[in-house]
C-alpha cells in the first residue's frame, strides 16, 4: 500500500479516476459479462439518460439530476445486474435554432434568410457539436458512469431514420394526419409551438366592458374583437332565457352594423364576468372549438406577423400591441364602452423557448390525433389518450412519488391534438412530398421528378418521444432492443412529465406494442438558497463544474442528494458543498489512520471477527441503506452513511481502538485492524453509489488491481 499523503486532493484524484474506469471498459454491460463481473444471465437494469439541450452547458439542475440517476446506475451495476445507461443529447430544435439566430443577429446583423438554408444549418450544426462536446466534458466530470459507446444524439442518421420511420407507421395508421386546426403561433419566431411548451405569465392591464346590442360583454383584448358576430351564454342562464340558441340580432359594432348569432353552449362560465362572451374563433383556443361544436363560421383578424387585417377597417396594419388603446377609443366615443378596470390580472401565452407573445392562429398543420380509435396489439382497439391512461392506471408504468399519477391523468384527459410541424429549419424534416394535389409520405423520397419535400421541421418532442427504443437501435431488431426494452427506469424533472414521459409512452405503445420504462421517477427542481428558481435575471447562477473543481465533484453530489425527498423542489446552498468537501477529508484521514497503523504482520485470515457487536450493526446498516436505495429515497440513505462514516466509525469505533492499536498485544492489535478495516470498506461500498471518486480511490489504495465500481454491494 502506498503512504497517504496529508490531504485529500480531488483536483488530482477525479479525471484520474474516471480515466480509469473507461479504460476498465465497466460503463459496457457487455464487457462486464466478457470479463466476468456480471454472469451472462444476470438481471437486467437498463436506463437512458434524458438528454440534455445542445444549447450551451449544464446547469445545476442537470448535475442534481445526473447524480440522482447515477446513484441507481451504481448501485444496480454492484449489485451484479447487467446494467446499462445509454447517454446522449438532445438537438432541441427551436431552443437551438433561436440561440444561433440571436447570436448572428447581434454579431452581423444577419437573419437566417439571408444566408439560406444550407449555409444556416450548417452554423447551427457547428454551434450544436461545440455545445455537444462541452456537455460530455461535463457530464464525465460530475461522475456518471454511462456507456459512451452507445451514445445518441436526437439528429443523428440512426434517430433520423427512426424519425421517419414512426412518422410513415403512424401516419399509414391514420394517427398523423394534414388539418386546419387552432395553433400556437409565435409571430416573432414564424412558427407554431406545440400546447405545452407555452408559459402562461401574468400581467397587470385594463379590463373593458363593452355594449353588445343587449349585452355586456368582458374582455382584455377589444382589439381581436373585429370578427366577432357570436354571443356565447349558458343554456341554463336565467338573466338570458329570453334569447334563443341561434337568433339573429342586430346590432352596432366597432366599425358599424353587424349581424350577431346567439349562441347557447354549457362552457360558459355563468360566475364570471357578465355571464355572455363573444368568440373570436380564429384567434382564441376555447372559442375555436365553440366554434367547431356549433358548425360556425371564422375570420382572421390578426396576420401571421401580429398585424391587423383589413377587417379591422381604420386600423388595418396595426401592430396588436399598439392596437389596444386605440380601439378602446374609439369604442368610447362610440358609447359603446361601459366601463373599464384597471390592475386586471391576465395569463398571457408565452413561447417558453422565447418569450414571445403567442398569437393562435387556423392553420394548414401537421397533427397527431389523440381521439381516433386504431387497432393496437398492445391494448387492442383504442385510442392514443385511453393508450396513455390505460398504461399507468393498469400498472404497468408506475409513476413516484404516486402524487405525480393524479396530475398525469388529468393532462391526458384534457390533451387535444398534438401539432408536430414546425416553420422552422433546424430538426428533423417532415418525410412528406407533394407534387401538385398529390402527398407522398414515406421513409425515403419518392422517385420520380416533381416532387418537393414539406418545408417544415418536426417537434423536438417527437424525436424524443422515440429516446427509449431509438437508443437501442429501434427499427431494426438489434440485440440491444432484444435485450434492454423496456427501460427499468426514467428519471425525468416533473416540468417534462407531459412534454416527455406521456409521448414516451405514446409512441412506445403505437410502434412496438409495449411500454417504454417499468418505473418514471419524478424529481424537482433546484432552486436557490432563497427557493428563486436559478435565472440569469436574477444573477444566482451557479456553475456546477466551478463547484466541482473548487470542493470536489463528490462533495457536490452530496450536497444535491442530501436533503432532496422525491419529487420535491431542492433549495441549494453552496455552504453545504463545503461542508461535504470536509467529509471527503474525514475519509482520507480513516484511511490514511488505518494504512499508518497496521501492524507488520498483519493477515485478516489470521483473525474471527464476524461475531463483533461492530460487525452485526453495520450488517443492520446495510440493509437499512438498501431499502431507502430500493425505495428511490436516496437522501435517507446518504445521510445514513454519512452519519455511520462520520460519527460512529471515526467519532466512536476509530477512536476506541487507538488506544488498542498502540498499547495492545499483537493479537489485540490485528484483530483491530482487521475490524477497522471491514468496517471501513463495507462503508466505502455503500457510500460509493454517492461519492464515487474519493471511495474509489481509497479502495484502490487498500485493495489494488481492483476497481470498487463493480465490487460486490
Amino acid at each position: 500500500m502506498q503512504e497517504f499523503s496529508s490531504k485529500y486532493d480531488p483536483k488530482e484524484t477525479e479525471e484520474k479516476v474516471y480515466e480509469t474506469w473507461e479504460k476498465s471498459g465497466f460503463f459496457n454491460p457487455d464487457v462486464c459479462v466478457e470479463k466476468g463481473v456480471t454472469p451472462k444471465n444476470a438481471e437486467i437494469f437498463s436506463m437512458v439518460l434524458p438528454p440534455p439541450n445542445v444549447t450551451g452547458t449544464l446547469h445545476i439542475g442537470h448535475a442534481f439530476e445526473d447524480t440522482l440517476q447515477d446513484i441507481v446506475v451504481r448501485y444496480a451495476r454492484m449489485q451484479g445486474k447487467r446494467t446499462l445507461w445509454i447517454p446522449g443529447t438532445d438537438h432541441a430544435a427551436i431552443a437551438t435554432q433561436s440561440k444561433v439566430e440571436k447570436e448572428i443577429l447581434k454579431n452581423e446583423g444577419k437573419s437566417r434568410h439571408d444566408l439560406g438554408r444550407e449555409a444556416f444549418l450548417r452554423r447551427v450544426n457547428e454551434f450544436a457539436k461545440a455545445s455537444h462536446d462541452t456537455i460530455v466534458r461535463q457530464v464525465k466530470r460530475l461522475g456518471s458512469s454511462l456507456d459512451w459507446s452507445r451514445e445518441a444524439y436526437t439528429l443523428d442518421e440512426q434517430r433520423n431514420f427512426g424519425v421517419r420511420t414512426a412518422f410513415k407507421k403512424m401516419y399509414d395508421l391514420g394517427l398523423i394526419y394534414r388539418g386546419d386546426r387552432i395553433v400556437n403561433w409565435d409571430p416573432k419566431m414564424q412558427t407554431t409551438v406545440s400546447d405545452d411548451e407555452v408559459e402562461w405569465l401574468e400581467e397587470k392591464i385594463p379590463f373593458y366592458y363593452l355594449k353588445y346590442g343587449p349585452f355586456t360583454i368582458a374582455t382584455a383584448r377589444p382589439e381581436t374583437k373585429f370578427g366577432d358576430k357570436y354571443v356565447v351564454m349558458h343554456p341554463d342562464d336565467e338573466r338570458y332565457k329570453k334569447y334563443k340558441d341561434g337568433e339573429k340580432l342586430q346590432l352596432e359594432w366597432i366599425n358599424g352594423p353587424v349581424t350577431a348569432t346567439v349562441i347557447k353552449d354549457p362552457v360558459i362560465d355563468m360566475e364570471f364576468g357578465t355571464g355572455v362572451m363573444t368568440i373570436t374563433p380564429w384567434h382564441d383556443m376555447t372559442d375555436f372549438e365553440i366554434a367547431m361544436r356549433h358548425n360556425l363560421t371564422m375570420e382572421q383578424t390578426i396576420d401571421l406577423n401580429g398585424r391587423l387585417l383589413p377587417i379591422a377597417g381604420e386600423f388595418a396594419g396595426q401592430h396588436i400591441k399598439n392596437a389596444r388603446s386605440v380601439v378602446a377609443e374609439k369604442l368610447q366615443k362610440k358609447g359603446l364602452l361601459v366601463k373599464t378596470e384597471n390592475n386586471y390580472t391576465h395569463r398571457v401565452a408565452t413561447n417558453s423557448r422565447g418569450g414571445n407573445i403567442i398569437e393562435p392562429q387556423i392553420m394548414k398543420q401537421w397533427f397527431v390525433a389523440v381521439n381516433k380509435p386504431f387497432r393496437s396489439g398492445f391494448f387492442k382497439k383504442t385510442t392514443l389518450k385511453e393508450l396513455m391512461r390505460e398504461a399507468v392506471a393498469s400498472g404497468k408504468v408506475r409513476i413516484t412519488p404516486e402524487r405525480f399519477e393524479k396530475i398525469y391523468f388529468h393532462w391526458i384527459d384534457n390533451l387535444r391534438d398534438w401539432c408536430i410541424s414546425r416553420q422552422i429549419w433546424f430538426g428533423h424534416r417532415i418525410p412528406v412530398w407533394y407534387k401538385g394535389e398529390e402527398i407522398y409520405a414515406g421513409i425515403e423520397a419518392p422517385t420520380g421528378e416533381g416532387w418537393e419535400q414539406d418545408p417544415d421541421t418536426l417537434d423536438t418532442w417527437f424525436s424524443s418521444a422515440l429516446w427509449p427504443f431509438s437508443t437501442l437501435g429501434w427499427p431494426k431488431e438489434t440485440k440491444d432492443l432484444t435485450t434492454y426494452f423496456p427501460n427499468s427506469l426514467m428519471a425525468p424533472g416533473y416540468e417534462i412529465l407531459f412534454l416527455w414521459v406521456a409521448r414516451m409512452i405514446l409512441t412506445s405503445g403505437v410502434l412496438l406494442n409495449e411500454i417504454p420504462f417499468r418505473t418514471v421517477l419524478i424529481h424537482g427542481i433546484v432552486r436557490d438558497s432563497k427557493g428563486r428558481k436559478f435565472s440569469k435575471s436574477l444573477g444566482n447562477g451557479i456553475d456546477p463544474l466551478v463547484l466541482a473543481d473548487t470542493y470536489g465533484a463528490d462533495a457536490l453530489r452530496m450536497a444535491l442528494i442530501i436533503g432532496a425527498a422525491p419529487g420535491n423542489d431542492i433549495k441549494f446552498d453552496e455552504q453545504r458543498v463545503k461542508g461535504y468537501r470536509n467529509f471527503s477529508t474525514k475519509i482520507w484521514n480513516i484511511a490514511r489512520f488505518i494504512s499508518m497503523n497496521k501492524p507488520e504482520s498483519a493477515d485478516p485470515a489470521r483473525v474471527d471477527i464476524n461475531n463483533r457487536r461492530e460487525i452485526q450493526e453495520l450488517a443492520a446498516l446495510k440493509k437499512e441503506v438498501t431499502a431507502y436505495i430500493e425505495s428511490f429515497d436516496f437522501h435517507l440513505a446518504g445521510e445514513k452513511i454519512y452519519h455511520y462514516i462520520w460519527h460512529t466509525l471515526a467519532d466512536k469505533i476509530v477512536e476506541a481502538e487507538k488506544k488498542v492499536l498502540r498499547d495492545g498485544s499483537e493479537q489485540e492489535k490485528l484483530t483491530s485492524d482487521a475490524l477497522l478495516e471491514k468496517l471501513f470498506l463495507d462503508s466505502l461500498k455503500l457510500l460509493h453509489p454517492f461519492m464515487p471518486f474519493v471511495t474509489e480511490t481509497v479502495w484502490q489504495e487498500f485493495r489494488p488491481g481492483t476497481i470498487l465500481m463493480v465490487e460486490k454491494w
